[in-house]
């Protein structure tokens, strides 16, 4: 074979049809059920099954359920906590208050009968009114320390205030007795315990206006029930203080005398009888209605109808409500 032959060769390339690639989808084979077209007992359908979001849309629905259970006991049991938290808070406030109030009356008490003891000497007199303010001026240290409740603690400066002045007056009175020898002259001397005795006097409308009155009150707002805040008088008896008692106390202290036979009468009256703290007062004319709580109390009003001063004036209450009455004694140390 030669080049050129070889160079004459030609190719036959065969024309085939074009493969189209066509996806065909497979079928599957039938299953013919038992009992369809030949016959026989069907086989027992499948449970339906639950979509499957439902389930944790329950479960969810459960737990907040659950959680608001949960909260509303909560809230309910730090509620009734709390409730007993401020009941407590308020009554331990109370009680040391009354202790205050004790010490403060048994002193007032003390100081009302030295004033009117027979034989009362001047030395005697001073020092035992130093002794008071030096009581009254720890009682007043002690009324600082008392933490009250919140809502009380601007109040509770007016119980501090009220001890003060008596710690002032009690020290005020003895200084007006070291001043002066009664038994040498007396000019000023009645004005100036009267001026110290009127701070002992204010001490007492202090404590029942500006602060038992706004403390019950502030209680009452607070919802706080089962609580008295005492009240506290100082001086039983404002004659005590007067610049007629201090003239008498004078004359008493430098042995003046005075001459000829005293002419006059001896007498008191009694004025009124108010139940507090309902406000009602009692008349022999008609029988109110009282009624009774744990700060209910007497408030007796007497008066001196003679011309005399005065001294441990018995003021007697009984009430008789069937069985055995019940009789309360107090005394009135000057009138």
């Amino acid at each position: 074979m030669s080049t050129r032959d070889d160079d004459n060769i030609e190719f036959d390339f065969f024309d085939e049809p074009e493969t189209v690639e066509a996806t065909q989808r497979r079928r599957l084979p039938r299953l013919e059920r038992p009992g369809g077209r030949g016959g026989g007992e069907r086989p027992p359908r499948q449970p339906l099954r639950t979509p499957t979001g439902l389930v944790p849309l329950a479960r969810l629905v459960g737990l907040i359920a659950i959680a608001i259970v949960v909260v509303v006991g909560l809230v309910f049991c730090v509620g009734s906590c709390q409730g007993k938290s401020k009941q407590s808070e308020y009554q331990s406030y109370a009680e040391k208050v009354q202790t205050l109030k004790k010490g403060d009356q048994t002193l007032g008490n003390e100081f009302a009968k030295n004033f009117v003891s027979p034989g009362l000497k001047q030395a005697d007199l001073e020092t035992s009114l130093q002794r008071y303010a030096q009581q009254e001026q720890q009682a007043y240290a002690q009324a600082q320390q008392i933490r009250p409740p919140g809502p009380l603690r601007t109040i509770h400066q007016k119980l501090v205030d009220s001890i003060e002045l008596r710690a002032k007056g009690l020290a005020g009175l003895a200084d007006a007795l070291a001043t002066v020898d009664v038994k040498k002259g007396t000019t000023g001397l009645a004005d100036a315990l009267t001026k110290q005795g009127a701070l002992l006097a204010a001490s007492d409308v202090v404590w029942e206006q500006l602060y038992q009155v706004p403390a019950t009150q502030q209680m009452k707002d607070q919802g706080v029930t089962g609580v008295v805040i005492p009240g506290s008088q100082f001086v039983p008896n404002t004659d005590i203080v007067s610049a007629r008692s201090f003239s008498l106390l004078i004359q008493r202290l430098s042995g003046a005398s005075v001459s000829g036979t005293p002419s006059g009468k001896h007498g008191n009256a009694l004025v009124s009888v108010r139940v507090t703290p309902q406000g009602v007062d009692l008349s022999t004319s008609s029988a109110p209605t009282l009624n009774v709580s744990a700060d209910m109390a007497f408030v007796v009003t007497v008066e001196d109808s003679g011309d005399f001063q005065e001294t441990s004036v018995p003021v007697i209450l009984t009430i008789d409500a069937g069985g055995t009455p019940i009789k309360k004694r107090q005394t009135i140390p000057l009138l």
